[in-house]
Formats: C-alpha cells, structure tokens, sequence
C-alpha cells in the first residue's frame, strides 16, 4: 500500500513469487469510469473507492478461501479503506511503501502508459493516512532497491 509511484506493483509482484503467491494489480480492477476519470487528472472520491476495494477484498477473500497465498497493490491510503479490506480478510497484513512527494512525483511522471498522471500525486499525499501502530502494518522505505524491500518484508512475516 501507498502512494503513487511509491513500488507497490513491482514489489507487489516480486513479493508473490518469492512467496509462491497470487498477486492481484488493483490498479487493473479499477471500473471504467474511475480510470476516466483519474485519466482527466480527477482524484477519486472516498464513495468511487467503495466498489474497487470491494472487488480487491472479494479476490483477496477468494484467494484464501481457496488456500492460495496472495498479494495485493493497491493504494488503501485511508484507514477506513485498510479496515473496508480488513472486513473481507481480517488476518490482512499491509505493507506500507513509505516515499516522499518528489519521489513519487518523479516516479509517477517518468512511467509510460498509465492512466494516472503526475498531477495527482499531491492529492494522493493529502489523502493518505499512513497506517497507525494499532493496525499491525509494516513500514517500509519505499526508496531501497526492490529486491532488498522484499528480502525485508519476508524477515518480517517470518516473525
């Protein structure tokens, strides 16, 4: 979880295969109208997240419904949507890439082909509630090399 730009897709990705997991791009499960929308340079509203984390709980739920490890991006930038995922898989563990805004804004402005532009970073920053001690995250430096972010989330599961 995390901002824009901040890894979670491709920590996301290397992290399910060192796990043998599913992973699941969240950013993929976003309707039509969001990704128009965010396109436009339109941040989302708290009610245009409701469907898209229910979908992303919905296929996290299903996963370990059916015993199938899993890992998911997506951005649960507000407390409220981590405890809307946490209704779907309470045993949910997050990851939080953390990054500062002109990282994101460099990373977000450098990526090819993706809907979401530079210019919604900050509204990313200004919605984002980075997860409290009590919600059990774990917080990572969004800014080290891929490789040694995932070597350090499984040191941390292995707890």
């Amino acid at each position: 979880m995390g901002v824009a730009g901040c890894g979670k897709s491709v920590v996301g990705e290397a992290l399910a295969a060192a796990l043998g997991a599913l992973f699941i791009e969240g950013d993929r499960l976003h309707p039509p109208e969001n990704v128009a929308r965010m396109a436009r340079g339109e941040p989302l509203t708290d009610a245009l997240r409701e469907g898209w984390l229910d979908t992303i709980g919905q296929r996290i739920a299903a996963s370990v419904a059916s015993g199938q490890g899993v890992v998911a991006a997506c951005s649960a930038l507000k407390r409220r949507y981590r405890d809307r995922l946490r209704g779907f898989c309470p045993n949910i563990v997050f990851v939080y890439l953390e990054i500062d805004p002109a990282t994101a804004m460099r990373r977000v402005g450098n990526r090819k082909g993706h809907f979401m532009p530079a210019s919604l970073v900050d509204s990313q920053f200004a919605t984002l509630e980075p997860p409290a001690t009590d919600e059990g995250a774990l917080t990572l430096d969004g800014t080290r090399p891929v490789a040694d972010v995932v070597a350090t989330a499984l040191s941390l599961f292995a707890r």
